[in-house]
């Protein structure tokens, strides 16, 4: 009896060691119906997997890697998702109705269907661009209503990770800030910055012949700002054309000019880039990054951006259309430039 007892106690602690022992991989797997690829990617900053997807739509993997935040994608599009080592997860998706359609299933299901269902909430502020012609009342009434809705799927996470947890009210707060940020924005360019109001000034911004230059040495003529930076991609995609537009409008009444904000570090750098690139017009230096006043004055947030003003000082467009767009020709036009 006591080495039939001896034996069940081993049995037993062996399998609870088995069952409590954490896995150093994860298993993913599920079905896609109406697939777009024969493959799915898992990726983050710092990993890549391929899982193979079978002619049916089924796939099936194991994963090792570093719990976090990562993108599952098909080709055409990705959906956000937490992953750890331990998760036995299933997906089940119709391309047809992709976001609409994600469900998990398994061992990690609560936290990424929670995620799936934020992001069709986020698509009501996100993607929804006529929120912000709402008015005030009305908007603040929608964006809380839908971050309320988040907040109770988050609630019902309450006993998963804690830093997840944590991160996805951080996260919540900030796209808040985001979307009510842009509204006023929105407002403030339609009544503060509309057509025909006084432009903002800039006073001795550092040009790059070594003196300084004011808004207000370029009156009698229009003046079309560029605000960009050494380190913007976007903006110095726009070099090439901001050069064919200064080059078909030169002589005529218009000043080009590039407003940099890069630190005041990258001053060297800027120099240099003016140099390399042969950029012409007016060059000046901020040097305040997104803090000077003239950049916050004209509420920018992103770069490139650029304005267009009026030879007696005034606002023609505080958000010009880029010298890509075939846009600004047609505006330039219209003005008689």
């Amino acid at each position: 009896m006591k080495k039939t007892f001896y034996i069940l106690t081993m049995v037993l602690v062996f399998v609870s060691c088995k069952q409590t022992t954490p896995k150093n991989y994860m298993i993913l797997s599920g079905k896609i119906t109406n697939k777009n690829s024969d493959s799915l990617i898992v990726r983050s900053r710092t990993y890549l997997k391929k899982i193979d997807v079978n002619e049916d739509g089924t796939f099936s993997d194991t994963l090792k890697l570093k719990k976090g935040d990562y993108y599952i994608s098909d080709s055409k599009e990705q959906t956000s998702v937490y992953l750890k080592n331990g998760f036995d997860l299933q997906l089940t998706l119709n391309t047809n109705e992709f976001d609409e359609t994600i469900i998990y299933k398994g061992i990690g299901s609560r936290t990424n269907n929670y995620l799936a269902q934020k992001a069709l909430l986020q698509e009501q502020v996100l993607n929804d661009f006529t929120i912000y012609d709402l008015d005030k009342n009305v908007f603040d009434k929608k964006i809380t209503g839908i971050f309320n809705k988040i907040k109770i799927l988050l609630k019902d996470l309450k006993s998963e990770d804690s830093i997840f947890i944590a991160k996805q009210n951080k996260n919540i707060e900030n796209l808040n800030k985001f979307v009510t940020t842009n509204y006023d924005d929105k407002i403030y360019l339609s009544t503060v910055l509309a057509k025909g109001k006084p432009s903002p000034k800039f006073l001795n911004y550092e040009n790059d012949s070594g003196g300084v230059t004011s808004l207000n040495d370029l009156k009698g003529k229009y003046v079309y700002i560029d605000v960009w930076a050494t380190w913007c991609g976007p903006c110095k995609a726009e070099i090439p054309s901001l050069k064919e537009i200064e080059v078909a409008y030169h002589g005529k009444n218009i000043e080009f000019v590039s407003i940099s904000i890069d630190n005041a570090k990258d001053h060297d750098k800027w120099k240099k880039m003016i140099i390399d690139k042969e950029l012409k017009g007016v060059q000046l230096f901020a040097d305040k990054d997104f803090n000077s006043d003239f950049v916050q004055n004209y509420a920018v947030r992103g770069i490139p951006r650029f304005i267009l003003i009026d030879p007696i000082g005034n606002i023609v467009s505080a958000d010009a259309p880029r010298p890509s767009n075939k846009e600004l020709v047609k505006l330039f036009n219209s003005l008689q430039i």
